[in-house]
């Protein structure tokens, strides 16, 4: 007997639980009188009761609280449990919104206030669930219509996650069937406290949480392209927690959405995506499986537009490979004791990675890379740039591991960079320059010449360019010429008539100067002649003034001072490169214009290149040739003759070529052919003939051994259909005059002046004036003559046609025409004024006729 009565006498209250009770029994009196009203029939009733009862609880509690918290709460549990619950759980579903409101707040204030708000779990979830999801199959529109009870009612099971803790794993599925319906709330509120609330029931139920976490990623994943960003972050800041105590399987369904929300405009959804993922790296239980998969996530955030997210980047990214470092020092033992310091060509030695975060990349590139490099290609730009500054990324981190992986990440940056985004273009020649950074010279280019000679074009050299930009000095000098050599082939430097691949191509040349310096002299024939096709295919759209750069920059190299000096050092070795194809040429061939550039920029050296200059010159003008490229070799050779005492003359070493260049090329192209080509043909050489006479490179004696040749033709093309050549002719014939001291030939000399009157009826004014020029320069060498008695009638003739132009309609003319007779008429004065007087009457004005026997009048008398 004596153990039940010691069990009966332990039973028994003490004084302090007998206080407790004493206070129990009080609030469930004081409630016993409200309660009744919460089954009134009208909603006023109970919306009264449920007032009286807040207003009980809230005038009960600050006092009883305040002497013993302890008590006060253990003192409400009982009837908290045993009276209100039951009831206001049944006033949830109640008809009246504000009597929902009510219970809600009272179902509130009873979980903070109980001292064992776990009991209410059983009880309280399915509640919640019924009246926040309804039953299962899903439904269309939650049970409870109002927004802000919906929102009360999940602030409601925030409350009972946090107070209840571990002892929320036997109503899981109820906690999680309403979660899965506030998560797609149509009131954005409603989903933000849904993110928190599934956060907060992953964190109390760790051991639990993985067998139901699956179930709310769907949802979850609906929500994260809300249209509300603070929705998106509590999405995103949700998941992380939610996969961080559920199952990593739902990873691979997340990783995709996460990757979009990368893209997101607001910088705040960037962030919390970096800092989650950041997270997972380093807590996730299974994240060694998923490294290859969250690294890239993590990496695009270093690039981020936001200064303060890309350092957030930086920093997790900095403590998950100390963190890995650590937790594999074993296996990096021997890299950790013989660290070295960064290989001298680094492209910033200064912030390099370490070595964790640098042996994650290169463990995990093999399967980074293959969708890094199929999303450069993607049709959304912002993939493309996104994926672009991540393989720079990569690359910065892998450093010579990526030799392995050189060919698809060369053929991956091959077709980005002819991407027409520029932010692509830019980060893939980041990356090209890390490739040269890190890849030995003879890897790279026997990997990208044959392919860039197969198939030339615009990306393949800017490619070649960044490389070459990026490759150490030392390690591209055995490499400069054969690279030259290459850049020189026609199947690489005349790949295409596109501007950019001329622009690109540019670039190469650039990049071997700049980074070769001194070591590019020996290469220097091939750098010159890929920069000659440059100048002579893309040099009149745009590309001269980069190319005058780059010869600037070769100049400075080859320690000469300038480069019409560059020019000079390796113009034999051009003009000999050129004279190889020189019998193929017609007017489409790409060395027909390199050899006019070099022909307009040779300057001075050509005085010394006559030797091989002049038999091309003879070769291709041969009227046999092709018309189109006589055409244009003419018009080269024009600007080149009219700075001959600088070009061609400029070691006085010209006059040897003169009877060549006179009868082996102008006067076969003069000769009178049928055709407009051949008379396009003439005017070029007419105009080619004046610019050397006007050059005055020629001596009289040498221009008097040129008339003898020339002056036939030039007398015939008097005759032809062009205006210029017509224009031309004149001024060469007059110069051939003033070149003349003496009438050698008078026949000859007489039948100069007829073809110039001829001209006097030109149809341009132009011809007319530099007609009437040449005839005074004829009068002129006339009166210098001692018999000029023999040439009386020509002269009488031609006073009388003169005459006729002296009321011509055009003043110009009638100017130039009355110089000419005034430099004539000291001849035969008293004949000129005889014909002048014949026909002063005839004339419109007589004004010129009048001033010119003036001017005879007062002519001294003849000796």
């Amino acid at each position: 007997m004596a153990a039940p009565a010691a069990a009966e006498a332990a039973a028994l209250p003490g004084p302090a639980e007998a206080a407790e009770t004493a206070e129990a029994a009080e609030l469930s009196r004081a409630l016993s009188r409200l309660l009744p009203g919460l089954e009134a029939d009208s909603k006023l009733g109970r919306r009264r009761a449920l007032e009286a009862l807040q207003r009980a609880l809230e005038a009960a509690w600050p006092d009883a609280a305040a002497a013993d918290p302890a008590a006060a709460a253990a003192a409400f549990q009982g009837p908290w449990a045993r009276l209100l619950l039951p009831r206001l759980l049944r006033l949830l579903a109640d008809p009246a919104e504000g009597c929902r409101a009510l219970a809600a707040h009272l179902l509130d204030v009873g979980l903070r206030r109980a001292a064992r708000p776990r009991d209410a779990l059983p009880r309280l979830l399915p509640a919640l669930a019924a009246r926040l999801a309804g039953p299962e199959p899903a439904r269309r529109a939650p049970p409870e219509a109002c927004e802000e009870l919906r929102l009360a009612l999940v602030r409601l099971l925030g409350l009972a996650v946090r107070l209840g803790g571990a002892a929320l794993a036997p109503h899981l599925d109820d906690a999680v069937r309403a979660l899965r319906a506030t998560l797609r709330d149509p009131f954005a509120a409603v989903r933000r406290e849904s993110c928190e609330c599934a956060a907060g029931l992953a964190r109390a139920t760790p051991d639990h949480f993985h067998m139901q976490s699956e179930s709310l990623i769907g949802p979850l994943m609906q929500s994260i392209s809300h249209q509300h960003w603070k929705v998106r972050v509590a999405v995103i800041e949700a998941t992380g927690v939610v996969i961080q105590f559920g199952s990593g399987k739902s990873l691979d369904d997340v990783l995709p959405h996460f990757a979009q929300r990368l893209f997101d405009d607001v910088p705040q959804v960037r962030q919390a995506v970096t800092r989650v993922v950041g997270g997972w790296l380093q807590s996730l239980p299974d994240r060694y499986s998923f490294f290859h998969k969250l690294i890239p996530l993590l990496l695009s955030s270093l690039d981020d537009e936001i200064p303060e997210i890309a350092r957030d980047a930086a920093g997790l990214w900095e403590q998950v490979g100390l963190q890995w470092q650590t937790e594999n020092e074993e296996d990096l033992k021997d890299k950790l004791d013989f660290a070295g310091p960064p290989p001298a060509h680094h492209p910033s030695p200064g912030s390099r990675p370490g070595l964790g975060c640098r042996e994650l990349v290169f463990r995990n590139l093999s399967k980074i890379l293959p969708a890094v490099c199929h999303d450069l290609t993607d049709w959304v730009v912002g993939t493309r740039v996104k994926s672009a500054q991540l393989l720079a990324v990569l690359l910065l981190h892998a450093e010579d591991h990526v030799t392995q992986h050189l060919e698809p990440v060369l053929r991956a940056l091959l077709r980005a960079c002819a991407d027409e985004d520029r932010a692509v273009v830019r980060s893939c020649t980041r990356s090209a320059e890390l490739v040269g950074a890190f890849v030995s010279p003879e890897v790279f280019l026997k990997l990208m010449l044959p392919t860039l000679r197969k198939s030339p074009s615009p990306s393949g050299l800017l490619v070649l360019a960044s490389v070459i930009r990026g490759c150490p000095r030392e390690a591209l000098h055995p490499h400069v010429k054969v690279l030259a050599t290459e850049l020189a082939h026609a199947d690489i430097c005349q790949g295409s008539e596109n501007r950019l691949y001329g622009e690109h191509l540019l670039q190469c040349v650039q990049a071997v100067v700049s980074v070769s310096r001194e070591d590019c002299r020996g290469a220097g024939v091939p750098l010159m002649e890929v920069l000659v096709t440059v100048l002579a295919l893309w040099g009149p759209v745009g590309l001269g003034d980069k190319v005058q750069e780059t010869l600037a920059a070769l100049s400075a190299v080859e320690h000469v001072d300038s480069s019409q000096d560059l020019f000079q050092v390796y113009l034999g070795p051009l003009l000999e490169w050129l004279a190889a194809s020189h019998q193929d040429w017609t007017g489409h061939s790409v060395e027909l214009l390199q050899f006019s550039v070099v022909l307009t920029h040779a300057g001075p050296a050509l005085g010394e290149a006559l030797p091989q200059l002049v038999p091309i010159l003879r070769s291709c003008l041969q009227p046999a040739r092709d018309p189109p490229m006589r055409l244009r070799l003419f018009s080269t050779l024009t600007g080149v003759l009219l700075g001959a005492r600088e070009t061609v003359d400029s070691q006085g070493q010209f006059h040897g070529y003169l009877d060549t260049l006179v009868k082996d090329i102008f006067v076969p192209n003069l000769q009178w052919q049928a055709g407009r080509t051949a008379a396009a043909i003439r005017t070029a050489a007419v105009s080619c003939l004046w610019a050397l006479i006007s050059s005055g490179v020629l001596s009289d004696e040498q221009m008097q051994e040129v008339q003898e040749a020339l002056l036939p033709e030039m007398l015939a093309a008097l005759e032809g259909d062009s205006q210029a050549a017509r224009l031309a002719s004149c001024r060469v014939i007059r110069a051939f005059l003033e070149a003349s001291g003496s009438v050698t030939h008078a026949d000859r000399f007489v039948r100069i002046y007829p073809e110039l009157l001829k001209r006097l009826d030109d149809v341009s004014n132009e011809v007319r004036l530099a007609a009437a020029s040449a005839l005074v320069t004829w009068l002129e060498r006339v009166r210098n003559e001692a018999g000029k008695g023999c040439y009386q009638s020509s002269i009488q003739h031609l006073y009388r046609e003169l005459l006729v132009y002296l009321d011509d309609p055009e003043s110009t003319v009638r100017d130039a025409v009355f110089e000419a007779l005034k430099a004539g008429s000291v001849l035969f004065p008293d004949l000129l004024a005889r014909e002048t007087e014949a026909v002063l009457h005839k004339h419109r004005s007589p004004a010129y006729c009048e001033q010119l026997l003036k001017h005879l009048q007062a002519l001294p008398p003849a000796p």
